[in-house]
């Protein structure tokens, strides 16, 4: 399985866990290690990762951004901060290829607005 593939699997376990409260561990219970691993430091990293998000989702509270929205932020700022074998390029494409093919028209350029001012202000991209 693709990387891609698993970081897609790590995004649909944070959003469900995030909607149906479902135990993050249950939802991954048979998922491939890089998933596992990924949903299981975005969940740790849940506060860091939110604040970044709401400083730069200028005029959208955290709370009214789309659930499946904030996990792939989410997913996408703690790989390029913290996962060095991660690209900040590769981060940020990834997650607005999922935006594209999983939410509404808007999200890919919200996304990649939102994330490229929170890796700048954390001195990720140029």
């Amino acid at each position: 399985m693709r990387r891609s593939e698993q970081r897609r699997d790590a995004v649909f376990a944070l959003y469900q866990h995030e909607v149906t409260g479902r135990p993050l561990g249950e939802l991954l219970a048979d998922a491939k290690p890089f998933t596992r691993e990924l949903a299981e430091a975005v969940e740790a990293s849940r506060s860091e990762l939110d604040g970044l998000i709401s400083r730069h989702s200028q005029n959208w509270r955290l709370e009214r951004i789309a659930p499946l929205e904030r996990s792939i932020m989410r997913a996408a700022l703690y790989e390029a901060l913290h996962l060095a074998d991660v690209p900040v390029e590769v981060a940020i494409d990834e997650a607005v290829e999922l935006a594209k093919q999983y939410c509404g028209a808007d999200a890919p350029g919200f996304v990649n607005g939102v994330l490229g001012a929170a890796l700048e202000e954390r001195g990720a991209v140029d």
